[in-house]
């Protein structure tokens, strides 16, 4: 028997590979499957079973194509409907991999037909769970993304409750547990960087599981502070429930090398938005005049399906040159499927054409402290909980998740100042206010963490009672 997390850090999200005496199980996969085909192949297997947890939010599931090119059975949980061929599993229903068995036990809450599979060994001996967003190592799913009509968000909260305590929480403590995402996924609250426990570990460590909690401190504890989830999560869940073009035909379409004039024609024809994807530190040196950016080095397309609104958003790319189908396959892992092409030879060749182009300005942090002993106006683009645990002292919030909310509040003819933890998402932040004509934007380099080393009064550093 083998057992291999796929894990990708910028989803935050574990797919799984289950492999038995020539027989495969591929749990919760990627939109781009020949990766698991490959594998298979490797092991001379034939993947026998696609099980998926839940209708994912987060993320495009490669279900539909993997099914298509390898035969393999889709299965899913009590309840769930489709619109392609698959197999709705029974409570307690079990299938056979080679040797060993998977038993879905159907754990509704954070979705009505979320799912654990529990896979037991040869002789029979309960080994793991595939959690799914059911259960995560120190936090549990978010109980608020399946409220349909009367059904609210304490409803599933309360089932959540039961599926934890009467399908989980009664397995072995050595029973290991594969959730499907980790620390920075919007599907729960406080995930934990570790992607792999124990249900023993888990029941010391997570606060969902206190075996003395009651229904009502459950439900309370789980709904308490849950942010709005991004607009892009319910048309992902639309594609995994009805299917989605292959990712061949999008990386296809999506490929095309565009001159300058060209880009800047469909640019100025349609309602593109320009996503440039290089590294913050190239892009606030010059770009395209009301480019957005989001670089691919940080957890990119959870970023673009915050701040993008809509997955049929037609897309122009600039990156970073050989990274045009890297960048086109991570935005189809969240839907984005309209990208009508690149700029060939990237940012360089439009600045080498001699077109008009755009700069941002960024600051140090110690300029930041100057520019604070002189009453600058500053704003903290950081979540809400980075926020609480400490910031400088008299800076607002304007998360850079809820960053329209807030655009009324940056001033239109004054300089200010915009930061976040580590540069990355304040230069998102910037680039949409530049494009929004708040030219008056000033980043800081290095975000909260070089500020941390000034002299800038934060709230960790004074008494709370002095704080206004």
């Amino acid at each position: 028997m083998k057992i291999e997390q796929i894990y990708t850090g910028c989803l935050a999200q574990g797919a799984y590979y289950i492999e038995s005496n020539g027989e495969v199980a591929i749990i919760d996969p990627l939109r781009e499957v020949e990766q698991y085909i490959k594998r298979a192949d490797k092991d001379e297997a034939k993947i026998k079973y696609i099980f998926e947890t839940h209708f994912h939010a987060d993320f495009v599931s490669g279900h539909v194509t993997l099914a298509e090119k390898t035969g393999a059975t889709i299965v899913y949980g009590p309840t769930a409907k489709t619109s392609f061929k698959a197999d709705i599993a029974k409570d307690g229903e079990v299938f056979k991999v080679g040797e060993i068995t998977i038993t879905a036990l159907h754990t509704p809450g954070h979705t009505m037909e979320s799912t654990t599979y529990l896979l037991k060994d040869k002789e029979g001996n309960n080994h793991a769970i595939f959690s799914g967003d059911t259960l995560f190592l120190g936090d549990v799913g978010r109980p608020d993304l399946a409220q349909k009509g009367d059904l609210t968000q304490e409803d599933l909260a309360g089932m959540l409750f039961n599926s934890l305590r009467t399908k989980i929480m009664p397995l072995a403590d050595e029973v290991i547990v594969y959730p499907a995402h980790g620390a920075g996924s919007a599907c729960g609250k406080n995930l934990s960087k570790e992607t792999v426990g124990t249900i023993g570990d888990q029941k010391k460590t997570n606060y969902a599981l206190r075996a003395d909690m009651t229904k009502e401190e459950f439900v309370q504890e789980v709904t308490d502070g849950l942010l709005p989830p991004p607009a892009y999560f319910p048309l992902n869940v639309k594609m995994n429930k009805e299917g989605y073009q292959s990712i061949d035909d999008v990386i296809k379409s999506g490929s095309r090398a565009l001159s300058v004039e060209d880009f800047e024609k469909i640019a100025n024809e349609t309602d593109a938005i320009i996503l440039d994807v290089r590294h913050q530190f190239e892009f606030i040196k010059g770009f395209i005049p009301q480019s957005i950016f989001i670089g691919l080095g940080g957890t990119f397309a959870p970023w673009v399906g915050a701040m993008i609104k809509d997955v049929t958003q037609p897309i122009l790319l600039v990156t970073p040159v050989g990274e045009e189908e890297t960048t086109i396959t991570r935005l189809s892992r969240v839907g984005f499927d309209n990208v009508l092409g690149y700029l060939d030879g990237s940012f360089d060749t439009w600045k080498a054409s001699g077109k008009e182009m755009d700069t941002l300005r960024s600051v140090s942090a110690t300029d930041l402290e100057d520019a604070i002993n002189n009453n600058a106006k500053v704003f903290d683009a950081r979540k809400p909980g980075e926020y609480a645990n400490e910031h400088i002292v008299d800076v607002p919030s304007t998360p850079l998740d809820f960053l329209n909310d807030y655009v009324e509040e940056f001033p239109a003819d004054e300089d200010f100042y915009i930061h976040c933890a580590g540069g990355y998402r304040s230069v998102i932040a910037a680039s949409i206010l530049k494009a929004r004509g708040y030219h008056n934007v000033i980043d800081v380099a290095g975000g909260y963490g070089a500020i941390k080393k000034t002299n800038i009064q934060r709230t960790d550093m004074v008494c709370p009672s002095t704080l206004k």
